[in-house]
């Protein structure tokens, strides 16, 4: 499909001013569908947000844990044509449907990888783009060929079947760039990236889930729910996300996990995996990673095997309180 070939490397740096308007294909991003007459239900006794609530113009984020609280995906969820779409990381859907699915026998639900192109529209523009393509105003409409989503002020994903995403691109007038300043996005807004490298590996609280509403602790039973719980009553959580920036160099291979180690005293020890991370063309770049919660300030930061970096935690967009 040639609209496919239609998306470039957009090289720039921190001061570089981005174009009002912009669309990328999110190539590494896919969703699981889920429909049925039980999907309501029984998504609501798996995840860790308020599925029942969700009204038809909203998504929320959310998280599916194991029996233990760790998390097998964060997604945002919302309704998409006749039923919920979870929108997520493509490596982590295989083993996230295998979990889901668990206990889907007992109930009328199918649960399956979704089909439809994921298209993200950034920038300044964004909204007033989106306006010309529905008559509504909610933060999730339905528009020709599937649904556009509000992610943040600048930013709104789409979910389109094939023809529309070919139609849509092939007419658009702004940039069209690759999906890495998606990824910076969601970097600058501090938004939870789990991939199949971080499965069952932290806690929703570690992840900054009930800072973003991505946690009901009224709804009732869930996966998992005794840790989360426990994390909130008891306070026996001591991480959480941060985003971190510093320098690269040229031998940085970001084809492969990328862990900090931060400094202790005289001597350094390792600090944990980045869990996205976006390189700017001046050598320069930002990630999240999830840290103790209790680090001094000031903690100096380097990328595992690459002494001459320099890494320091930046302020987060939001206060890690609970907001439900």
């Amino acid at each position: 499909m040639n609209w496919e070939n239609n998306f470039h490397p957009f090289e720039h740096t921190p001061e570089t001013p981005l174009p009002n308007l912009l669309l990328t294909h999110l190539t590494s991003w896919g969703y699981i569908s889920a429909t049925g007459d039980d999907q309501k239900s029984y998504l609501q006794g798996q995840v860790t947000c308020d599925v029942v609530s969700l009204a038809k113009d909203q998504s929320t984020y959310g998280a599916h844990c194991d029996p233990k609280g760790k998390t097998w995906s964060v997604f945002r969820i919302f309704h998409h044509k006749n039923g919920y779409a979870m929108f997520q990381p493509l490596s982590a859907i295989e083993a996230e449907l295998r979990e889901l699915r668990k206990y889907a026998v007992f109930s009328k639900i199918e649960l399956l990888p979704g089909s439809d192109i994921a298209l993200g529209v950034l920038g300044k523009n964004a909204e007033d783009y989106i306006d010309t393509l529905s008559n509504s105003r909610g933060d999730v409409r339905e528009i020709e060929g599937g649904t556009a989503v509000k992610v943040s002020p600048q930013r709104w994903l789409l979910l389109l079947n094939e023809s529309a995403a070919q139609t849509l691109t092939e007419n658009f007038s702004g940039e069209k760039v690759t999906e890495s300043l998606w990824t910076r996005f969601d970097i600058e807004e501090a938004l939870p990236v789990v991939t199949s490298d971080e499965q069952e590996q932290h806690i929703p609280q570690a992840l900054n889930l009930q800072a973003l509403g991505g946690i009901s602790f009224t709804k009732g039973c869930y996966t998992g729910q005794e840790t989360v719980a426990r994390a909130k009553y008891r306070g026996i959580n001591k991480r959480a996300m941060y985003i971190v920036q510093g320098n690269t160099d040229t031998t940085l291979n970001s084809d492969h996990p990328l862990e900090l180690e931060r400094s202790v005293g005289e001597n350094w020890r390792t600090a944990g995996r980045f869990l996205t991370f976006f390189s700017f063309s001046d050598n320069t770049a930002l990630g999240l990673i999830v840290l103790p919660n209790n680090l001094e300030d000031g903690t100096r930061f380097r990328i595992t095997g690459h002494p001459q970096t320099e890494w320091k935690i930046q302020p987060l967009p939001y206060s890690l309180d609970d907001e439900s």
